[in-house]
């Protein structure tokens, strides 16, 4: 592979004990919609203003070895001119890119979805690479319903995630392939299992049909929970779950599962990653986190877009940052939110 030595350094750099990724690659809407929970206009500046925020977060690559950025912001500044993806770097956190172009419904498969995005992926990829970019993500989504996902949304979802992955590391980033099972709906956690495990089974088997390298990718999944109209699962649950589905489905070639919140809140998400580290603690592969809203959330309302509350913003992402590493460590505990 042309790239391999490219793509082995920024494995090594991303998949590190204690380590995680910061999903901050929120779409327009979706960043809208957050930032009008805190009564703040969604103005380019105001997502740079908060972008520039957290890359420029002193001490956070402790915690924290790669983010993921939205197109927008890596052309953008911080507040002292220096390019984001460089701010990132400057913290020892490798910038990478969401590339998918978001969801459609999947033409004659009623309630399936598949994401939009490969026309001219290999030639944006370029782009990005110059940009300073050194890793991409890709989502599939999958709800639950009586009658959905089909075989046929499964196997589709998993056909866009192996072609996006193969073009990726053709080009030199490594991939993140993240199949997001969703909790929502009033599905039990059996159901969720399920859905999960027949997902990643396929994944696997297209990624293996496109001849992408295990050891230069990373999987972003789900845990498993129970819908959110169903019930709130206890940790230990979750990580019986969770572990029993990954070990029947992801290679050990694969280096690091890094879960995503998936709507679960802050402390959830921290507590049930810790469970999945302390039951998981024979796993092939290094189980972390590629958080979004569970890590800037208690940042953004500390923030509340004001230039003066920028520090005590960024001591909030620090603290939640520090936490998601103890649960890596498998070393939290509930306590240590008052602390």
């Amino acid at each position: 592979m042309q790239y391999a030595t490219e793509l082995e350094a920024t494995i090594n750099d991303m998949v590190q004990k204690g380590r995680g990724i910061l999903a901050a690659d929120e779409s327009s809407p979706t960043i809208a919609k957050r930032f009008r929970a805190i009564d703040v206009e969604s103005t380019e500046d105001k997502r740079r203003a908060w972008r520039s925020l957290l890359v420029t977060t002193a001490g956070l690559g402790e915690y924290i070895s790669g983010i993921i950025l939205f197109e927008e912001t890596l052309g953008q500044k911080t507040d002292d001119g220096k390019a984001i993806p460089e701010a990132a770097r400057a913290e020892k956190i490798v910038p990478g890119i969401k590339v998918d172009k978001g969801k459609i419904p999947l033409a004659l498969s009623p309630g399936d979805l598949v994401t939009q995005g490969l026309d001219g992926l290999a030639e944006r990829l370029r782009g990005y690479r110059e940009q300073g970019a050194r890793f991409a993500k890709w989502r599939e989504v999958y709800a639950i319903d009586q009658h959905v996902p089909t075989p046929h949304g499964i196997e589709t979802n998993a056909e866009m995630l192996a072609r996006y992955a193969a073009v990726c590391q053709s080009e030199g980033l490594v991939p993140i392939v993240e199949p997001e099972v969703l909790m929502d709906g009033d599905h039990d956690i059996d159901r969720h299992a399920g859905v999960t495990e027949a997902v990643q089974h396929a994944v696997f088997h297209a990624l293996h049909r496109h001849r992408v390298t295990l050891e230069l990718m990373i999987l972003k999944p789900n845990m498993v929970l129970p819908g959110k109209d169903c019930r709130r699962a206890e940790p230990g649950e979750v990580a019986t779950a969770t572990l029993r589905v990954l070990k029947r489905t992801v290679p050990a070639a694969v280096p690091s599962i890094n879960f995503l919140s998936g709507g679960q809140g802050p402390e959830e998400a921290t507590a049930n990653l810790n469970a999945i580290n302390q039951s998981g603690q024979d796993a092939p592969w290094r189980l972390s986190i590629s958080y979004g809203r569970a890590l800037q959330q208690t940042a953004l309302q500390a923030w509340a877009g004001k230039t003066e509350r920028i520090p005590a913003a960024q001591q909030a992402l620090l603290k939640r940052a520090r936490l998601n590493h103890l649960a890596m460590l498998a070393e939290y505990r509930a306590e240590m939110e008052t602390k």
